[in-house]
């Protein structure tokens, strides 16, 4: 049995035995995080460390084990990546400590390309720049723009001749860390922020090295927590008090963690809302945790697990109803084991329909039509009432030529929501009043979505994928600078949000295709691999991972509808109140919940 046959059956039965982070199974994510935190001073064990030089069999897997030696624990990447170095090129490293240590994550677009010869072989990587992995486990943009990297390998030889193992020459001058390095040596765990106005708790996506020892999990989250949110997300978030910082490390006795802070003005109010971070950061914990500030006992939680059920952090939580848009009105899909019900507009409104996006709200029901006039221009029309919803308001002005899916804003007060018209986006409110949104990147919009917290959007611009964040306090709509994701696809054309952490988004992988991709681009996995013609409407209902259910998608290519996964078409038969209605196909399918 070779090194590596063993290497993979050590790390599959390392990787069965964590208790996972509550991703939802049918994610891409396949690397399980830590289990519950260990008692302190404990043994961690389950740790997963990135191989070592000589774990390999040939140049192909010395390569692939060198973009996973960064991996892991970031005060030890410097030293991991240099023993794959010959000795006399180690100095070209220029080693960085603590929060500057940043590993530069790529995908490969090709397999290595190595050109043997007796000495030393020369390889050649083509990459895409993902992102810069920093040592608080954010994610951050390229700081790189770099699509190759060439380094040489000599060979260590036997006597008899055979090469046993392999050193890099003329290495990168820079860590690089592989996507699926970063799918198997770390966790993708989300920590928790209260929005902008503080109503609802917002996820922060972050990178936990499975070589952190277990007893380590709680302290190393509330660092995440008091060093802030990654830049992206800070226009839509609250920060805690300047200069909260965890005094020494977070300790357990007798199944009571405690947890002490330097956390300057700190009242009852923001203390218990840290608390309920805490609590949804760290999903595994249970039972009692006690909050200190400077060593003196300030709010204790005695029930982790009640505290989350108590204020659940994910607002979907219902199950949805299917609707389609059927020959110029709104209909009800039906299919078994699933919630249907009448049409929650009434029957006046719903005509002349290209698309619509509907939402319940604590005022009933929140519906947006898109609407084509006498003359073929589209209008929005707006309504927000019980169902069915009565009044509705036309936008004003001449119209558009083109208008996509109207999506609202789950958290804003008074309702709103966004819909991209003629490529540009606008804000809409209750009363269909239009005002353009400025994105602070300039182009062509061709898609928008809301995440399921109502504080962070996904667009297309110019076929880039971007996500950013929101502040709509006191119901003005303030938007931050856009990020943008590097991923794989290319001629984007739809986009929703799939999970708290993902998006699902139609573009080209070769030929048409739907993949659900991470919101920092790097983890992604193609849901359909052949739509057979590009994605113009598409329509997702995020998973809970709290709840234990799965996200749904339908979309609409070619003027015809399906429904996944697994994906089959929307037939007429689901269509409900059809009947009188002439035969066609239904279109712009979409979830309301």
């Amino acid at each position: 049995m070779s090194r590596r046959q063993v290497l993979g059956g050590l790390l599959a039965v390392l990787l069965l035995g964590p208790v996972g982070c509550g991703i939802p199974a049918n994610t891409e994510v396949r690397v399980e995080g830590p289990g519950p935190a260990a008692e302190a001073g404990a043994s961690s064990g389950g740790r997963v460390e990135p191989p070592t030089r000589t774990a390999s069999d040939s140049p192909e897997e010395f390569v692939l084990n060198f973009l996973s030696a960064a991996a892991g624990e970031p005060d030890g990447s410097y030293d991991r990546v240099r023993q794959f170095v010959d000795s006399a090129d180690r100095a070209r490293l220029k080693e960085k400590q603590g929060s500057a240590v940043s590993l530069t994550v790529v995908r490969l677009i090709a397999p290595p390309r190595i050109v043997t010869s007796p000495d030393q072989s020369r390889v050649t990587l083509r990459v895409q720049q993902v992102g810069q992995l920093r040592a608080d486990g954010v994610l951050e943009p390229p700081e790189v723009t770099a699509t190759s990297y060439e380094f040489g390998l000599r060979p260590t030889v036997q006597d008899s001749g055979i090469e046993t193992d392999w050193y890099v020459v003329d290495p990168p001058a820079v860590l690089l860390l592989s996507v699926e390095a970063l799918e198997r040596y770390y966790s993708p765990r989300p920590v928790y922020f209260w929005s902008s106005d503080r109503s609802r708790l917002v996820p922060d996506e972050r990178y936990l090295p499975l070589a952190v020892p277990r007893d380590r999990l709680v302290s190393e989250v509330v660092r995440w927590l008091t060093g802030g949110p990654s830049d992206w997300l800070r226009k839509g978030v609250s920060l805690l008090p300047d200069r909260t910082e965890l005094i020494n490390n977070a300790t357990r006795t007798d199944g009571r963690w405690e947890v002490n802070l330097n956390m300057s003005g700190a009242d009852r109010t923001q203390l218990d809302q840290l608390g309920t971070q805490l609590a949804w950061s760290l999903p595994e914990l249970e039972g009692p945790v006690d909050l200190k500030i400077n060593n003196q006992s300030r709010l204790t939680i005695e029930d982790v697990a009640q505290r989350r059920r108590a204020f659940p952090a994910h607002s979907v939580d219902d199950a949805p109803q299917r609707f389609c848009v059927y020959e110029g009105a709104v209909h009800s899909l039906a299919y078994p084991g699933e919630p249907s019900g009448p049409v929650p507009v009434a029957a006046p409104a719903n005509t002349r329909v290209v698309a619509a996006g509907l939402s319940r709200h604590e005022r009933g029901i929140l519906a947006a039509l898109v609407v084509t006039s006498e003359n073929s221009r589209q209008h929005l029309s707006v309504g927000v009432g019980a169902e069915p919803v009565t009044t509705f308001t036309r936008s004003r002005g001449t119209g558009f030529g083109t208008m996509g899916r109207p999506v609202w804003l789950r958290s804003a007060d008074p309702p709103s929501g966004l819909v991209v018209a003629d490529k540009r986006l606008f804000r809409f409110d209750a009363q269909a009043r239009l005002s353009p949104v400025p994105l602070g990147v300039a182009g062509d919009v061709t898609a928008v979505a809301a995440s399921p917290d109502g504080h962070r959007l996904a667009v297309i611009v110019n076929g880039g994928l971007y996500v950013l964040a929101l502040n709509h306090d006191g119901g003005v709509l303030d938007a931050g600078s856009p990020r943008r994701l590097f991923t794989s696809l290319t001629n984007l054309s739809a986009v929703d949000w799939y999970g708290e952490n993902s998006l699902v988004v139609g573009g080209s992988a070769g030929q048409p295709a739907i993949y659900e991709i991470s919101v920092d681009g790097a983890r992604e996995s193609a849901l359909r691999d052949s739509t057979g013609a590009a994605v113009t409407h598409l329509s997702a209902y995020p998973a809970n991972p709290a709840a234990q259910f799965s996200g749904k998608v339908m979309y609409e290519a070619n003027s015809v509808a399906y429904r996944g996964v697994p994906f089959e078409r929307i037939q007429r038969e689901q269509v409900q109140e059809a009947a009188g209605v002439r035969a066609g196909n239904p279109t712009a399918p979409f979830f309301l919940y």
